[in-house]
């Protein structure tokens, strides 16, 4: 009658090498049921990318209440000739008019509706999409979003 043993160093190097197949299993069966975020297609070259308006608002210790307006996301990040339609929706602020740095895009945002800016660049850098109305400090801003092209 024959015996198989097993000696205690080769013992470990089994239960690795089947921890090891066990893991790339279970790695590998979570991929079926990854989802793409976004893809562009030949059918729908735009991609569309949401963006709203928002405000912070507090009282500080001596009853003064303080406010502050932004753009949510506050960076988008584009590829160089990418075309893009950039959807702000307006939720705080009756009216927005806004610039991008460095073009001739102009917008005006406005409470309650979507407003589409058509964008693509050919030149990479940061571009600030600016609200004209909220600036600076003084005028609860500054209200500005980045747009970040490689």
């Amino acid at each position: 009658m024959n015996v198989f043993v097993i000696r205690g160093g080769w013992m470990w190097r089994i239960v690795l090498l089947f921890l090891f197949f066990i893991s790339a299993y279970i790695w590998y069966s979570f991929q079926w049921n990854v989802t793409t975020a976004f893809s562009a297609s030949e059918t729908n070259p735009i991609r569309e990318i949401h963006m709203v308006t928002g405000e912070f608002k507090t009282v500080t210790a001596d009853g003064k209440e303080i406010e502050s307006y932004r753009f949510s996301p506050g960076t988008i990040f584009l590829k160089k000739g990418e075309k893009v339609h950039l959807q702000i929706y307006g939720v705080n602020g009756d009216e927005h008019p806004v610039i991008v740095e460095g073009t001739d895009i102009q917008a005006t945002v406005k409470k309650g509706e979507e407003t589409v800016i058509p964008l693509q660049f050919e030149k990479e850098g940061t571009y600030r999409l600016i609200c004209l109305t909220h600036t600076d400090y003084e005028q609860n801003g500054p209200m500005i979003a980045y747009i970040v092209v490689d």
